[in-house]
């Protein structure tokens, strides 16, 4: 018996280690991972991001704290926040793109648009005497980028796709310091002849998906409290904000982040003890929603029962008033008849009387008056004769 029954246990352990198996196969199939050089792509691109941001905050620091332009201080300090803000934003939105070769084209597009427009293009008189500075730091980011670049392609794609970044550059300059631009891949696609429905096969295996949201649940959480706090000091300095009050807002901002980073990392204990909190702190709320709701409804069912014998009663007086009516409106079209027969035969009367009087008179005037003037003449011409025979 205890070696039939250590035989069962075996059986059954292989059985629910192949059923696993069988799950995991299960759960990965028809999902292809990424290739592990978008991999090391996506992870070289995304620590050039803190390298990005630290050298245009200290640029722009370097910058607004100057005293060199002591009339433009306003205008510098102003110009300094927004590069730091609007370029963070904007390389958020290039480097976390779902593609790695997306996110690393347009992010080289970037770097290199903004290297134009503070050297050349709309934004070279922007920092005074400081542009220098701003110049310096956007070559200096670009060939970081590109000489990270260059470890993934081979010498020939490296030069096609630099010859592509200063077409783009050429074609799409920086116009504002908001960084408005258009993502660059497309027309990456076209100018590499890339069939877009084939520049993007998979999206990567699901702990491949869950890191980089974890990526860039991290980074929202470290940027946003220093990018709202920028925005908000570039209010200020064009508006009548105490700065006290600022600073208030400023340090709830960043104690609402170290709650926020406490969260992320606690993540498991402290999500089931929000729920359950949330859970208990939320039934009275969502009984007494779903009372209400009931009695709502209700009330909707008998207001709607009430319209129905409100309705049915319309149509029922309705319909005998057209009854009444169609009832009212035969009895004068009878009355209305008999009286026209009437006002008919009295008009035809007359109307006959008066024809019978002309004949007469048509009789009289054609057969009787010829036939009198006949007999008149007849009788003169006889009067005629007898005269002239006693004349003779």
């Amino acid at each position: 018996m205890n070696v039939l029954l250590r035989l069962t246990v075996v059986v059954m352990l292989g059985l629910f280690l192949t059923a696993c198996s069988l799950l995991e196969v299960k759960l990965e199939s028809g999902i292809e991972p990424l290739p592990q050089e978008q991999l090391n792509m996506r992870v070289f691109s995304r620590d050039f991001s803190s390298s990005f941001y630290s050298k245009v905050e200290l640029t722009a620091d370097k910058i607004a704290s100057s005293e060199d332009d002591g009339d433009q201080s306003l205008y510098l300090r102003s110009n300094s926040l927004m590069w730091k803000i609007y370029s963070e934003q904007a390389l958020q939105r290039s480097i976390f793109q779902t593609s790695p070769v997306a996110a690393m084209v347009d992010t080289w597009a970037l770097t290199a648009q903004m290297t134009a427009f503070y050297d050349t293009g709309a934004g070279q008189s922007l920092f005074g005497s400081q542009q220098t500075l701003a110049i310096e730091t956007s070559r200096a980011l670009q060939s970081q980028f590109e000489s990270t670049v260059k470890g993934f392609l081979t010498s020939g794609e490296f030069q096609k796709n630099r010859d592509f970044i200063e077409q783009y550059v050429i074609a799409n300059p920086l116009t504002e310091m908001t960084f408005s631009r258009k993502s660059a891949f497309n027309d990456w696609l076209k100018f590499r002849e890339i069939n877009e429905f084939e520049a993007v096969t998979t999206f990567g295996s699901v702990p491949e998906v869950m890191s980089d949201i974890s990526d860039r649940m991290a980074m929202i959480s470290e940027q946003m409290p220093k990018i709202l706090g920028w925005k908000a000091e570039l209010y200020a300095m064009h508006s009548n904000i105490n700065a006290e009050e600022i600073q208030k807002t400023l340090n709830h901002i960043s104690v609402t982040s170290a709650k926020f980073q406490e969260l992320m990392a606690q993540s498991p204990e402290m999500i089931q003890t929000l729920a359950v909190d949330m859970r208990r702190e939320l039934s009275p709320l969502l009984q007494q929603l779903s009372d209400s709701t009931d009695s709502k409804l209700a009330q909707l069912s008998t207001e709607r029962q009430a319209l129905e014998l409100m309705v049915k009663s319309e149509r029922i007086a309705l319909e005998e008033m057209v009854a009444r009516e169609r009832v009212a409106a035969a009895a004068n079209l009878d009355e209305l008849s008999k009286h026209t027969v009437e006002v008919v035969f009295q008009e035809l009367t007359k109307t006959l009387k008066s024809l019978i009087l002309y004949f007469v008179l048509f009789l009289v005037v054609v057969f009787f008056a010829p036939l009198g003037l006949g007999v008149w003449l007849g009788k003169r011409m006889e009067v005629k004769k007898t005269q002239k025979a006693h004349e003779l």
